[in-house]
């Protein structure tokens, strides 16, 4: 074991003194591809032609080419490593470290290679326990603590680790249904006329959509003598230009699904109070909470709509600047909208 240490030691240094004794072949200065450095630079570091490479980029310090496998292969030792430019596998030659060193780095690799594996498992494991803890509080919390031990009891063991750890997820794909969403583009499409539905606009603040004299092609915009056409305006919108819908919020998602159990046992007992059963009252409340809910998100959704519709940008002139206080420092007059957030028409 010493003697082929001593010779596999002894074969490096030798060919490190023979590249660094060596001169540079047909007269060309050697030249570093990893730092830019050259003979001149640095007269006693030692050199390696490692590849096929030919010309400039053949040669390469040997600390310098050293640092650069470290950073390929990132702790694998044994990670095959080849030039960037000619795809040629460098020759990398490692002594032994005897039979015990050899055993404990074997453990390490194997530890690097299965512990992102564990870690995954660590996690999927947490999630799967916290899913079955949540599903077990929201049956106890909606059918009632003792009735809810009764019904765990009664059930089997393969239903509550299936059937448990899907009560979150129920609600979280309940939650990602935004029918808000589906009534809001119902209400905001040219095909929808509150003259066909006159109680909507007593509760919501509902416009009639075919009149805006700034649309090209407007029925209401009003229109030449004898029915002709109406004159196109100055600045047509476009359909669609008008956007007031929310990007799907993952945190948002997750806190609403969550808290719906809670907050439905709590808008039951305070409002529905004369509801015997738990489940039933826990269900009338869920219900009520999320139409409620609804609703006010529908009225200041279209709120939104209704002011964005309104929305101009208008010229970049010396009277719009003064008037609005644009490019000065001091703040708008009391009643003038800020820059940008013009308020009314």
């Amino acid at each position: 074991m010493a003697s082929t240490q001593g010779a596999t030691a002894a074969a490096i240094a030798e060919s490190i003194a023979a590249i660094n004794s060596g001169p540079a072949q047909e007269g060309d200065e050697r030249y570093c591809w990893v730092c830019f450095a050259t003979d001149e630079d640095d007269k006693w570091a030692p050199w390696v032609q490692p590849c096929n490479c030919r010309g400039a980029t053949k040669w390469v310090h040997q600390s310098c080419l050293q640092r650069w496998v470290d950073e390929k292969q990132k702790g694998n030792t044994f990670k095959r490593v080849s030039c960037p430019q000619c795809q040629s596998e460098y020759i990398i030659v490692l002594p032994s470290m005897g039979a015990l060193a050899n055993v404990l780095e074997g453990i390490d690799t194997l530890i690097k290679r299965i512990s992102p594996f564990l870690t995954a498992g660590v996690i999927v494991g947490s999630v799967y326990w916290t899913a079955v803890t949540y599903g077990a509080v929201t049956v106890l919390q909606t059918v009632g603590y003792e009735e809810g031990l009764a019904l765990m009891e009664r059930a089997e063991p393969i239903v509550l680790l299936i059937g448990l750890p899907m009560v979150p997820v129920g609600l979280i794909l309940g939650r990602m249904i935004r029918w808000e969403e589906f009534i809001l583009r119902f209400l905001q499409t040219k095909s929808f006329s509150v003259r066909k539905f006159p109680m909507l606009s007593l509760l919501l603040p509902i416009s009639n959509m075919d009149y805006d004299p700034l649309y090209a092609g407007s029925s209401l915009a009003g229109g030449g003598p004898g029915g002709t056409p109406p004159a196109a305006p100055a600045n047509p919108l476009p359909p669609g230009t008008v956007v007031t819908s929310d990007p799907l919020s993952a945190t948002r998602v997750l806190c609403g699904a969550l808290l719906l159990p809670t907050v439905s046992s709590i808008v039951g007992r305070v409002f529905f109070d004369s509801i015997r059963n738990n489940f039933q009252r826990v269900l009338v409340g869920g219900f009520a909470f999320v139409v409620v809910k609804g609703v006010l998100k529908i009225y200041f959704k279209q709120k939104q709509f209704n002011r964005k519709k309104q929305r101009r940008i208008l010229d970049y002139t010396e009277e719009n600047k003064q008037k609005y206080g644009v490019g000065h420092s001091h703040q708008p007059a009391q009643g003038q909208g800020q820059p940008g957030h013009r308020h009314g028409p």
